[in-house]
């Protein structure tokens, strides 16, 4: 069996992701940022939990980045993602992003970056491994090898 570790790479990516989730739930209980700041926000848009139409799905088949400054609406945000109401051509969408979907956030106006380690749906596939199993497939699996062993 593999060595035990602290994964802090994941810990780290957890908590800066706590600093987008912070900045927007105040945005989200102002109804509007402050001074000069806007966000660039990328995100997978083939994430678990993403939630946009057809049509922009289409248009960004891998990542989008949204621009949330001065026209957007029903901004949202929960543990785990933010919605967002943005118009794309005139058309108003309603999007759905969990924070595990960010790939990237910047501010321009404080010159503030963060960049996260999100595989692309393709990259990930033939590389998932599982890592958590039902007790009962352990406990069945621990009693056919030691019936081998026996």
């Amino acid at each position: 069996m593999g060595h035990d570790h602290i994964r802090y790479d994941i810990l780290a990516q957890d908590a800066l992701r706590g600093v987008i989730r912070k900045v927007l739930a105040e945005v989200a209980a102002t109804g509007r940022l402050p001074g000069d700041h806007h966000f660039f926000i990328t995100f997978l848009t083939g994430a678990p939990g993403v939630r946009i139409s057809q049509h922009l799905k289409a248009k960004y088949a891998e990542q989008m980045t949204i621009v949330v400054q001065h026209q957007f609406w029903d901004l949202k945000v929960t543990d785990s993602l933010f919605e967002i109401g943005l118009s794309f051509s005139d058309t108003p969408e309603k999007l759905v992003v969990p924070f595990n979907a960010i790939r990237g956030f910047y501010d321009p106006s404080v010159n503030f970056e963060l960049e996260f380690d999100v595989p692309l749906a393709d990259e990930e596939e033939g590389e998932a491994e599982i890592t958590a199993y039902p007790l009962e497939a352990v406990a069945k699996t621990e009693e056919a090898e030691a019936g081998k062993t026996e």
